[in-house]
């Protein structure tokens, strides 16, 4: 349903306490609960919308992207902005509650596709396809070099230096700058140039599975470093490490962000040790409570590498990262890349330079943070009274549970087209925290609630007793 005429009454007040976008959002917030603004329906442009009611373009468009986050409207690619349809879930702020369904029959997607809430994969179906095609047209026709730089293009590395400064707070020459493949690429290449069989490099525990993997491949001894709510405990590293693996931005797992206090003590911990900090900057670009804080390279780029990636931002497949380090790093991994041939294919590279020149890559970041936090406030809507760790940012959610439980609902959930991960494997040694991982970048947002209302239904299930878990 829609119309090509609004009618509804609004009105913003000057002289209240209140910002306009604040009662501008309020008065379409309650049309859409109080069902005088249904489902389908389209709303003004901010433009439009701005001269209706005298104001600036600025605070409809506040007020909008706020009720895209909540998830009360949403946008339709080159049509405008729509009522979205938030039956069966209460949006932040919505004014209903809903009974715990019992476990669906079947909740995968007409033709058996199976609705996919294991962690790490983004929503690659969100991408602007217009600009997406254009910069793979435009790099497409760019003449191979004979002998590409072992550091990357020279236009993407410059047009980095503009995107980190101003996304991360990044600040360094582009000599400093080198394009890997993504980074896990990075933090190979980083631990094939610096380490010895046998050195000894910290892993966050639990942590990134496949830092863990590639570190050990090196021949490094892998030590396990715990986490809690906050991310490292920087008081428990060990000395004698050669490299510490952290993901300071939002720690992976359990999604804590290292407060500043602990981000200065871990580089005073590196200077003291002689020990280099590989800083992966995962899920930085998606936080849903406050503004990110500046990477940590920025505290010492002396003893700090920073590792990015479009893995998350754009796709898995576009393979283009970053690595940001001391002038002597960059030398020698250049110098390694070059004798392995370890190499980031030219027109990936040129892509993404097009993308961040043309403001693109900005622009996506925006609409996908947007994106997310409707999906994440659906898993957390359904699954609110459960204990939840990591809501605040990122791709997915934990949720902690026993062991058995924990096991028991991926079996079940899988047997009706719900994928799910347990933390198990997130650990090196015994797991010390137990649940799932439950992810929402990889499902659109009907089944991130479908495959939500039936974990909420099988945890119910499994909590509930042996002796009907059993019989389920």
């Amino acid at each position: 349903m829609s119309r090509d005429h609004f009618d509804l009454p609004l009105v913003v007040d000057r002289d209240a306490g209140t910002p306009l976008s604040v009662q501008l959002g309020g008065q379409l917030r309650a049309a859409m609960g109080e069902g005088r603004l249904k489902a389908g329906e389209r709303l003004p442009s901010s433009r439009a919308l701005a001269s209706a009611l005298g104001v600036s373009r600025t605070v409809v468009t506040e007020a909008y992207e706020q009720l895209y986050a909540e998830g009360w409207i949403e946008g339709r690619h080159g049509s405008g902005t729509y009522v979205a349809d938030i039956s069966g879930v209460a949006p932040p702020g919505g004014g209903f509650l809903r009974a715990v369904p019992p476990v669906p029959a079947d909740p995968a997607p007409a033709g058996g596709a199976a609705i996919d809430l294991r962690p790490g994969v983004p929503w690659v179906h969100g991408l602007d396809t217009p600009a997406w095609r254009r910069a793979w047209r435009l790099a497409g026709t760019v003449t191979p070099d004979g002998r590409p730089d072992p550091r990357g293009l020279p236009g993407l590395r410059a047009a980095l230096v503009d995107y980190l400064r101003r996304s991360r707070g990044v600040a360094c020459p582009v000599e400093r700058i080198l394009v890997t493949r993504g980074a896990t690429n990075g933090l190979d290449l980083l631990g094939a140039a610096v380490l010895r069989p046998g050195d000894r490099v910290g892993v966050e525990e639990p942590g990134y599975t496949k830092a863990r993997a590639t570190l050990a491949a090196r021949g490094a001894e892998v030590v396990p470093c715990p986490v809690d709510g906050s991310g490292l405990i920087v008081d428990a590293l060990p000395d004698g490490l050669r490299v510490v693996y952290t993901t300071p931005s939002h720690q992976y797992p359990l999604g804590g962000r290292l407060p500043v206090p602990r981000r200065q003590a871990l580089v005073a911990w590196a200077r003291r040790t002689g020990a280099l900090i590989a800083e992966d900057d995962y899920d930085s670009e998606f936080r849903y409570d406050v503004a990110p804080l500046p990477a940590l390279y920025g505290l010492d780029p002396e003893v700090t590498v920073y590792l990015g990636t479009t893995a998350k931002t754009l796709a898995p497949d576009v393979g283009v990262g970053w690595l940001v380090a001391r002038p002597d790093l960059v030398a020698a991994i250049t110098d390694l890349r070059d004798r392995v041939n370890d190499r980031t294919a030219m027109v990936p590279q040129e892509a993404v330079r097009i993308l961040i020149e043309r403001g693109d890559l900005d622009r996506h970041v925006r609409r996908m943070r947007a994106e997310y936090a409707r999906r994440r406030a659906a898993v957390v809507e359904a699954l609110g009274d459960l204990p939840l760790r990591g809501e605040t940012a990122g791709l997915h959610i934990v949720l902690e549970l026993p062991p058995d439980a924990a096991t028991r609902v991926v079996e079940r959930a899988a047997e009706h087209g719900v994928l799910l991960d347990t933390m198990e494997r997130r650990f090196g040694g015994p797991p010390v925290v137990h649940g799932l991982e439950i992810g929402y970048g990889a499902a659109a947002l009907a089944q991130v609630r479908t495959g939500c209302a039936l974990v909420r239904a099988l945890v119910r299930e499994a909590l509930s007793g042996p002796a009907r878990a059993a019989a389920g």
